[in-house]
Formats: C-alpha cells, structure tokens, sequence
C-alpha cells in the first residue's frame, strides 16, 4: 500500500472479526514500532502484547466491571483478539541523559520539560497502528481508565520503572469498524492548523 493510502485509511476501529490475526503481522508491527524515534536513543519503551483469548480476557477483567452490561463501545473493543499496552520507561532517558556522551551529570527530571518518553512511546504506537493499517487490519489507541493502572500492572507483571502510556487493540474490522467521531466532525482543514511565519498567518 501507497504511504499516502496508509495515513489516508488510518482511523480508530472499535469493533472486530473473530478472525485471528497472524502473529507474523504483530511482530512486524512491533518491530516497526522499534524504529520510531527516541531522544538520545534511549529506546525507553515496551510493549506487552496479549494475543491469547485467556491473556485479552484478563486485560478486560482488570480495566472493566464485568459484571455489569457493558456498554457498546465496550462490547466492540473486547471483541479484539490482540491487545498491546505500550509502555514507556522514564529511568531510561534519566540514566541515557547522565552518560558521558550527553554531558549532564545528574538524573535531574527539570531537564526534561516535557516527558520525552511518553512522547516517543506514543510515536511507536502509532508506527504500530500505521502497520495495522498497511496489513488491512484496523486498529484502535485508548487509554488505560486511572482507577485500573495498578489492576494492569499487577494482573500482567508491569514493572514499577514502565508506565503504560495507552492500550491498542488490533484486529480485523467488522461491521464497518464502528465509525467514530471522524463520522460525526469534520476534520480540521489546514487553515485552520498551519501557521507560517508566526501564529495566526
């Protein structure tokens, strides 16, 4: 598929096939994600990938009250057969930034106005989602809900230095896919977005 076709077809899938998806086209997917861009090369992500009915099912059960009827933005995501939590590691950079080569001597995170890692690992997943699109899968990103970040983390063995910066579920479309807001709001036109020169122009 044409680079343009990918970005163009790129929109968050909400509902899926009970289709499988090749484990072939997940590694490439996350071999893809591993050449996003990362300051200072500190590649400080990684990605827990549940791709078993049992290992998904245990995803939902720590992120959803399912003894409650779910609701159908729920009913759609958990018919995805693959979910990958990526997940960023501060300690990385902290300790990438400290070496020799980079000159700081400290782990100081004032250096780091913005957090560099949750922004590199967010690229990564888009490289997954981007590679979803190309494999003719579709793909969705959402978050982790707050109140069940220690539930993922305790249900799958996340370590404390990882923080999962979002969740993908991947797989094949059904029913359209579950069109979402794209169907209801236009998207921005360039005008509207672009500033050359200085802002406003």
């Amino acid at each position: 598929m044409e680079f343009q076709d990918v970005v163009r077809r790129r929109r968050m899938v909400r509902r899926y096939t009970d289709e499988p998806v090749d484990p072939a086209l997940v590694d490439r997917a996350l071999a893809n994600a591993t050449r996003a861009p990362s300051a200072g090369f500190s590649q400080g992500w990684g990605f827990l990938v549940l791709d078993t009915p049992d290992d998904v099912r245990r995803f939902w059960a720590a992120t959803a009250d399912l003894d409650q009827e779910p609701d159908s933005w729920l009913r759609g995501m958990m018919t995805a057969p693959v979910v990958i939590v990526p997940c960023s590691s501060k300690a990385a950079y902290l300790d990438r930034y400290a070496r020799p080569d980079k000159g700081w001597t400290d782990r100081d995170e004032a250096r780091w106005p913005m957090p560099f890692w949750h922004l590199d690992t967010a690229m990564a997943s888009l490289l997954v989602l981007q590679t979803a699109v190309d494999a003719g899968l579709g793909g969705c990103f959402f978050g982790v809900p707050p109140h069940a970040d220690d539930a993922v983390r305790r249900a799958f063995g996340i370590p404390d230095d990882h923080d999962p910066i979002g969740v993908i579920t991947l797989g094949h479309p059904a029913d359209g896919g579950a069109p979402g807001s794209p169907a209801r709001r236009r998207r921005r036109p360039l005008d509207e977005v672009v500033h050359r020169g200085s802002w406003g122009h």
